[in-house]
């Protein structure tokens, strides 16, 4: 049976399983973007049906019995398996179809194994709590996830334009209209976040997707955290992005994602992160240190916004709210989405 299994997720086929993706992408008029919607909601409905949320990853599929006529389980029969997405360090990821709504989705496969030996079960645990009650267009979509004997299964949004990091890559940087797009869309989907009282933690382009229309999706909640009680005391995160508080052991909160957030706009406007050095201590001494240098080609206006998001107290580091109105933003983005402060 598991080798049936890889067998399936080997198939590589171009045109059955991922043909309904030209299909979606063609979907550009109003009535095309009408019918997405439906078979968006009706794929979601058939999800939230069956999503069950476990305290654990279990070692063994689930008995079917009497609870599977109450509530209908997902396995890999249910999806036709297409090309590669991607490869992580727990698993791949593949492009699927739905086969009863045809819908086209990302399948990230992970080895049990691999997350047992990392001890890293609890961080998808949290990472599915997380992301599968998250509503937001920046936000990639989790509808649902399933295991077997030897893997745990994720059933994620497409996003069709791929991974952020690969594109800054080939641009080396961003121009300043496509930062500020990409800004203006990730401080509403924080804001959304913290309102929630949920703070990410480890914002970085390899954590950021593409949409259909370029849209930027945050898409990973790996060291994510709900704290109702604001602070927490956890390292976590990655080096470049990580706020003064972080390196020097102090206590955090949600303002741990604003400083991330300038990082973030630092390295899209000059392609590379602000205190990147030679070896690690040195990027410590860096980040206590504040030792922020802007190349010339940055506008005075970008320069501002990125001085208070990266400012030493994260008392005084800006707010998302304050972000969006930032002239910066204002002179860049056409109608920004606009947020209140609560």
């Amino acid at each position: 049976m598991a080798a049936e299994k890889d067998e399936k997720l080997k198939a590589l086929s171009a045109t059955d399983p991922v043909e309904n993706v030209q299909k979606q992408k063609a979907l550009s008029s109003a009535d095309g973007l009408e019918n997405m919607r439906q078979v968006a909601n009706a794929v979601e409905s058939i999800m939230v049906q069956s999503a069950v949320h476990q305290e654990s990853i279990p070692a063994e599929t689930q008995s079917r019995g009497a609870t599977e006529k109450r509530e209908r389980r997902w396995t890999l029969d249910d999806f036709d398996i297409g090309k590669p997405l991607g490869k992580g360090k727990f698993g791949n990821v593949y492009l699927a179809r739905e086969k009863q709504s045809k819908y086209v989705v990302a399948l990230k496969v992970l080895y049990k194994s691999q997350l047992t030996k990392s001890g890293v079960e609890h961080q998808l645990r949290r990472e599915i709590e997380i992301q599968s009650h998250l509503r937001h267009p920046n936000i990639l979509r989790l509808f649902g996830y399933f295991y077997d004997q030897n893997r745990v299964y994720l059933i994620l949004e497409f996003a069709a334009k791929g991974e952020l990091y690969k594109e800054l890559t080939k641009c080396t940087r961003f121009s300043e209209e496509r930062s500020a797009t990409y800004i203006a869309q990730m401080a509403h989907a924080l804001h959304y976040c913290h309102k929630k009282h949920i703070i990410h933690r480890d914002i970085k382009p390899e954590n950021l997707l593409l949409g259909l229309k370029g849209e930027l999706k945050i898409a990973d909640f790996g060291w994510s955290v709900h704290a109702p009680n604001s602070r927490r005391t956890t390292f976590c995160g990655t080096l470049d992005y990580l706020p003064p508080e972080m390196v020097e052991g102090r206590d955090h909160d949600s303002t741990v994602d604003l400083w991330s957030l300038g990082v973030l706009m630092y390295e899209f406007l000059c392609g590379q992160p602000p205190f990147e050095a030679q070896t690690r201590n040195e990027t410590y001494r860096r980040i206590s240190r504040v030792d922020l240098v802007f190349p010339s080609h940055v506008s005075a206006e970008a320069k501002d916004l990125m001085s208070k998001l990266l400012a030493k107290d994260p008392s005084k580091r800006i707010s998302l709210v304050k972000v969006l109105e930032h002239n910066w933003i204002l002179k860049y983005v056409t109608n920004p989405p606009k947020i209140t402060q609560s």
